[in-house]
């Protein structure tokens, strides 16, 4: 591994033995932090989708509303299912100050929170901190729960373990008792609230709801391990754990069909995982982008920019990282990883000179070298994709591959570039398309991060609260429920496997953050 050295243009590097820089990038650089200015190129022109939706952003700027949901890549579209829309009832324009609904019926809304398990805190355990701000009477349940993994918000409400919990090391042993939580969730007591929220990657939205109580699934995605990434999960496992598997996920999938049916209106993290509650749930749902903190961000002056390109998230392979590293091993130019994962030791192994492997660090090292890198490279295909937005809320562009909620968070030649393929070819061509943009001087960092607050916690407390609002008035009228599947819907959902279903665009893998 190299340490990164500053641009040609930028003031010489200490002297030898004159030390590491004392700034917090983990000693990478040579003693400056610092480079020539940025760039951007142009892509899509004037008058396209993309340019369309960055403008009417950076019109409202921090002003929060319901825009329509970003174009993706050409793909049929399930269409809504049978009910009332509920897109009408939510006003296209929402204050920053819009409170959640606190009432029912002239009471206090008693409110329970489900969210799969709680022992790290990623891009869903901070969906369920912002419900928590949202709502901080309400009481959350998990299967399984380790407090100091999780912040102080969230540890300040009550929390209920399902009968998971009791179980031996529930912390460590979580997916081992997957075949059990459909039985743990629908063995939860939730008689006396009015809203229930659930929190769905792993099993979170099977619960019973009892009386008129409004239940409003907020989805990252379906259960990846028994959908869209089944046979990937398979291949990746020994041939005893396939043939426990294939039973068990086929009970796990249909029970997981079948509940989508106890929800009263789903809402999805883009637009990508909106089509696939409609392949596999046959259900409609709004899209709610997640929270990033974007203020936790911010640029640099372009004295301060370094020569090198960046790589952040879990080293995991459907994230792609070894291409990534091997392109720029290639090319010959800079690239800083930082992440751990599965891929950790691997990536260290096949980084070339110009490659520098930092690892796991802390968050001021993270945002040291978002704010002076060239770009953010992200090879992976992701639901939504939070690192893309952390790096324009730095300023910085982005080079992505062009599936997934890339597309929903990235406009091409305002925000970033993309590149069509994950192959080594593609994303080296990316690279020197991105330089030559950076070079031109054609990105500018004030409208990176003004894109970057339209997916702030004030956007996303101000959307759901238009939703759960719109949910329980809906709730309050008669006739059929919003949003709720016929019969037949029911059944065809419940006999698709992971190859049947509403055909989509843009299937991905992960979990969420």
């Amino acid at each position: 591994m190299n340490a990164l050295s500053p641009r040609p243009t930028t003031p010489a590097p200490p002297a030898p033995g004159s030390g590491p820089c004392a700034g917090p990038c983990a000693g990478t650089c040579s003693g400056t932090c610092s480079g020539t200015g940025s760039g951007f190129r142009s892509g899509s022109g004037p008058g396209t989708p993309a340019e369309a939706r960055l403008e009417a952003r950076l019109e409202i700027g921090l002003e929060i509303g319901l825009e329509p949901r970003a174009e993706s890549r050409p793909g049929p579209d399930p269409g809504p299912d049978p009910g009332r829309p509920l897109s009408a009832a939510i006003p296209a324009a929402l204050p920053a100050d819009i409170p959640a609904p606190a009432t029912r019926d002239g009471r206090p809304l008693r409110v329970a929170l489900i969210h799969y398990w709680l022992v790290t805190m990623r891009g869903g355990e901070k969906v369920l901190e912002a419900l928590c701000e949202m709502y901080p009477q309400a009481d959350i349940f998990t299967h399984a729960y380790v407090p100091e993994a999780v912040s102080p918000t969230i540890r300040r409400h009550k929390v209920t373990t399902t009968f998971i919990g009791r179980l031996p090391r529930p912390e460590k042993h979580y997916k081992s008792y997957l075949p059990l939580m459909p039985l743990a969730l629908e063995e939860l007591d939730l008689r006396g609230y009015d809203l229930i929220i659930s929190s769905e990657s792993g099993p979170a939205k099977g619960i019973v709801p009892m009386g008129d109580a409004v239940h409003v699934c907020y989805c990252h995605s379906p259960m990846r391990y028994v959908w869209n990434m089944y046979h990937d999960y398979g291949a990746r496992s020994g041939r005893l754990k396939r043939l426990l598997m294939r039973p068990l996920t086929h009970y796990i999938r249909n029970w997981d069909a079948a509940t989508a049916q106890r929800v009263d209106g789903f809402v999805a993290n883009s637009d990508n995982v909106r089509r696939r509650i409609g392949r596999y749930y046959h259900r409609e749902a709004e899209v709610v982008f997640p929270p990033v903190a974007v203020d936790d961000f911010a640029p640099v002056p372009p004295d301060q920019l370094g020569d090198y390109h960046l790589m952040v998230g879990e080293l995991v392979s459907y994230k792609r990282p070894d291409l990534a590293v091997e392109a720029f091993n290639r090319s010959g130019r800079r690239l800083v990883v930082i992440g751990g994962g599965e891929m950790l030791a691997e990536i260290r192994r096949i980084a070339g000179p110009g490659v520098t492997v930092l690892g796991p660090q802390p968050f001021d090292v993270l945002r040291h070298h978002y704010a002076r890198c060239r770009s953010l490279i992200f090879p992976g295909e992701e639901d939504f994709g939070i690192v893309p937005v952390e790096a324009m809320a730095s300023g910085r562009p982005v080079l992505a591959y062009g599936r997934g909620g890339a597309l929903e968070t990235v406009v091409e030649g305002r925000t970033g570039l993309f590149f069509d393929t994950q192959s080594l070819e593609a994303i080296a061509e990316g690279v020197e398309r991105m330089e030559a943009a950076l070079d031109a001087g054609r990105f500018d960092p004030a409208a990176l991060t003004a894109h970057a607050a339209t997916f702030s916690p004030a956007v996303f407390r101000a959307r759901m609260a238009a939703v759960i609002a719109a949910r329980l008035a809906a709730a309050a009228q008669p006739g059929p429920v919003p949003g709720q599947a016929t019969a037949a819907a029911t059944a065809a959902a419940t006999a698709s496997g992971p190859e049947r279903g509403w055909e989509t665009a843009g299937e991905t893998a992960g979990e969420p953050g």
